[in-house]
């Protein structure tokens, strides 16, 4: 699954994505760890793994897209 970075707080190392469809995803440091990230900049694409579906939708790797 792809979406766009929209938010991103070094610190806490979490955020949240936006699908596609406008919808805002949050992901935890533990997703952000695992796709061997160091920094996220907002408007960046980046590639999903995810685990759920609708409200319990949750994202366990957070990468950046690459083509």
């Amino acid at each position: 699954m792809q979406a766009t970075a929209y938010t991103y707080d070094p610190d806490s190392r979490s955020g949240q994505v936006l699908l596609d469809d406008g919808t805002p995803v949050p992901f935890d440091a533990a997703a952000f760890d695992a796709g061997g990230l160091r920094l996220l900049r907002p408007g960046q694409r980046v590639r999903l793994e995810t685990e759920g579906e609708g409200t319990s939708l949750r994202i366990t790797l957070v990468t950046l897209q690459t083509f």
